[in-house]
């Protein structure tokens, strides 16, 4: 059934913000399938600043749930969790949507040991969940992988989930998903709810399993009005009661930036959408600053939606090229992970792959490589410069990463969703602590686009000009 479009306002007025004009009232998921029930869903892991010591988990349950429960305990051998667990209170956090009233529960947890597999299941009406086991991260450097995935947004459950579960099948133990941002569309599909219940259904139990960094995306906002009549920004509610962050980031921002040390690395989360919309850009470049003057980490990467250099936009984000490309080359940036532009790209060097290539060959020290990346179906097409100024690029793909963290070498792979290689390269550290970057598969599948009369897979191509 569609609800009326007050319901979208009243969800919105939980955060006390005023609404821009609705559109019409978008459908609910076949089934409608995600109201809250009498048992615990929508299970998040996420890390905290120093994830050796500190973790949070977050949950949903119908509104009888009022107190928000977990039972944790050091992971056994054998059977008897519940006699080693004990239990640890959080908050809850009520939110009412299309799909009717819930509570979201966080619940912090603090003076975790390092390198330390735990277990823990949370209460709902009716019971406890499953056990879910995770580790903490160990103090100081030890090597780990992880997976970082562009915009989910469209389709998630149908065909977004593809890509994050082929990625969690093609990495044995995983440490984190990086999440680049848009990981809903949220004003274009679904109902709000629907889509977020989607995206937890399309990662499943690995979500509570495996900690999350997550990027907030222009879609993670709905638009409202400021008093005066101008257009404003407003975070959805969903996102700061689905998610426990560390509380690090920018003063006024916390909820969507913040930094995680890893086990030598340190992962800055900036939020491009509040800074270009929204006035935050000159306070999240120094903290940024900040944030990399005071990193001890072997290696430092940034995560943020919106691409410096863009491979689908006719021009590249100025504001953030402007203010942040130079605080990433100071200090030595080795990744900067990025989303939004519905497409695939490698940039290593602004004047283009063939200059890339020239400077690789005479031993040039490679500055921060920019990535973008899309995980979900909705497509846009490669711009004039994409196929010159990337080392490679690709349309009309859905990709996920994989980047092995090692002392001396982050060896980055780019996967489609069908599992083929389609990029691969290594940033290896010398005696110098100087990046140079290799690529060794040299034999890689033709980079995809679209030609005037098809796309890649033989179809008619589905990628937007933007």
């Amino acid at each position: 059934m569609i609800r009326p479009t007050l319901l979208a306002l009243a969800l919105l007025s939980v955060i006390n913000s005023a609404c821009a004009e609705p559109g019409p009232p978008l459908p609910h998921s076949p089934g409608a399938p995600y109201a809250a029930s009498s048992l615990a869903d929508r299970i998040v892991l996420t890390p905290g600043a120093n994830p050796a010591r500190e973790m949070a988990v977050t949950f949903r349950t119908d509104t009888r749930q009022l107190t928000s429960q977990l039972q944790l305990a050091v992971a056994l051998d054998g059977p008897q969790l519940d006699k080693a667990a004990r239990v640890i209170e959080g908050i809850p956090l009520s939110l009412e949507t299309e799909n009717g009233a819930a509570l979201f529960h966080q619940v912090r947890l603090h003076d975790l040991q390092p390198d330390t597999a735990y277990v823990y299941r949370v209460k709902g009406t009716d019971g406890w969940s499953e056990w879910l086991q995770f580790r903490t991260a160990a103090e100081g450097f030890k090597p780990f992988s992880f997976i970082y995935m562009g915009d989910m947004q469209n389709d998630i459950l149908s065909l977004a989930s593809r890509s994050v579960r082929q990625a969690l099948q093609s990495v044995a133990n995983p440490a984190l998903i990086v999440h680049a941002g848009d990981l809903v569309s949220q004003r274009d599909d679904l109902v709000h709810d629907d889509q977020w219940g989607e995206w937890n259904q399309a990662g499943g139990f690995h979500y509570g399993m495996i900690p999350q960094v997550l990027a907030a995306g222009n879609h993670e906002y709905l638009d409202s009005l400021n008093p005066d009549g101008s257009e404003s920004r407003t975070l959805g509610p969903h996102w700061s009661r689905q998610f426990a962050l560390a509380q690090n980031g920018v003063e006024g921002l916390k909820s969507t930036t913040y930094f995680v040390d890893y086990q030598g690395v340190r992962f800055i989360v900036l939020d491009g959408t509040s800074a270009l919309d929204m006035g935050t850009l000159a306070q999240q470049t120094r903290w940024l600053e900040q944030s990399l003057k005071t990193s001890r980490a072997r290696w430092n990467i940034v995560v943020s939606h919106q691409p410096v250099f863009t491979c689908a936009r006719p021009e590249d984000t100025e504001p953030l090229k402007l203010a942040w490309k130079p605080v990433f080359e100071r200090y030595a940036v080795d990744l900067v992970l990025q989303g939004h532009d519905h497409c695939y790209s490698r940039v290593t060097d602004e004047a283009g792959r063939v200059a890339s290539t020239a400077a690789r060959a005479g031993g040039k020290i490679q500055g921060p490589v920019y990535m973008v990346s899309v995980a979900g179906s909705k497509m846009y097409g490669l711009n004039d410069r994409a196929q010159q100024q990337p080392d490679r690029s690709a349309e009309e793909t859905q990709l996920y990463q994989t980047i092995e963290v090692q002392d001396s070498r982050l060896k980055v792979r780019s996967y489609t969703a069908a599992g083929t290689l389609y990029d691969a390269f290594d940033l290896e550290r010398d005696a110098r602590n100087r990046n140079h970057l290799r690529e060794p598969v040299k034999s890689l599948p033709a980079e995809r686009a679209c030609t005037q009369t098809a796309g890649p897979d033989g179809f008619a191509c589905s990628s937007r000009a933007k």
